[in-house]
């Protein structure tokens, strides 16, 4: 399928590697110019070497963590005009209830809701100027679902969340559109340290803890990046216009919900 966007320019956060990586993939294979961000900059650079080399797109890179204000203006400045923002970021550190205090939920705010948010407000100007912009924020499926070791990231995603919902509705008729991907267990880092914890944990092998994982798991599988990619690429395409605040799940089926 064509999706319409061959020329336009995007910015994917955190895409040196994982989802982010996948969703910068997938747009360079549509034809899309890519600015790309990671806090790493030698892990950057590699993934830009092998994205230019493999699709053949302008790629520019910028090395900055877009919680702080410094990072957000480089990478602002380095980025200019963009048609399509996918903003991603890693989640905050489970733990209980009983062990965050006030400065651990404002780091989280700052990296899985403010951020987002400010690119936000910093890009679609322009998007809606022009008459045509897209917007995907990489969430969690536990926006649906919350987890309950994982409540600094449940709260700053539900926030993006319901930001989204509400701002999405004011842009669409500018031809903007903004959606979220909330992912389940996919086969990065993420699911690397996740299953070294339950090895560790239960004293069982990687192999074994991978397997206990992909058992709750419908699909009887992590999902890949590639396979993310392609929903992130379509939600920015061309076809995607009458999409408007929607939280797409990717996770196998192990969200159990009808709705």
């Amino acid at each position: 399928m064509d999706l319409g966007i061959t020329g336009k320019r995007a910015l994917v956060c955190a895409s040196s590697k994982g989802l982010g990586r996948g969703c910068a993939e997938a747009l360079a294979a549509a034809g899309v110019n890519l600015v790309l961000n990671a806090r790493g900059a030698d892990a950057l650079e590699a993934t830009a070497t092998e994205i230019r080399s493999k699709y053949g797109v302008d790629v520019v890179t910028v090395a900055a963590d877009v919680a702080t204000d410094t990072g957000r203006a480089a990478l602002l400045d380095a980025a200019g005009d963009v048609d399509i923002l996918v903003n991603n970021a890693g989640g905050p550190p489970p733990g209980l209830w009983s062990d965050w205090e006030r400065d651990d939920f404002i780091a989280a705010l700052d990296a899985n809701m403010l951020a987002p948010i400010a690119l936000m407000k910093a890009l679609m100007p322009g998007m809606i100027d022009r008459g045509w912009g897209r917007v995907v924020n990489i969430t969690s499926g536990s926006v649906k679902a919350p987890i309950p070791q994982l409540g600094l990231s449940n709260a700053a995603r539900a926030g993006l969340t319901g930001y989204v919902a509400g701002t999405s509705r004011q842009v669409a008729q500018y031809g903007v559109n903004i959606n979220n991907m909330l992912p389940g267990i996919h086969a990065t880092d993420r699911a690397v340290s996740l299953d070294t914890g339950v090895s560790k944990a239960q004293g069982i092998d990687m192999a074994a803890a991978k397997a206990q994982r992909q058992a709750t798991i419908p699909a009887r599988r992590y999902g890949t990046a590639a396979e993310f990619g392609a929903m992130c690429a379509f939600l920015c395409s061309q076809h995607a216009g009458f999409i408007v605040g929607q939280n797409i799940v990717l996770d196998g089926g192990a969200i159990n919900a009808t709705i």
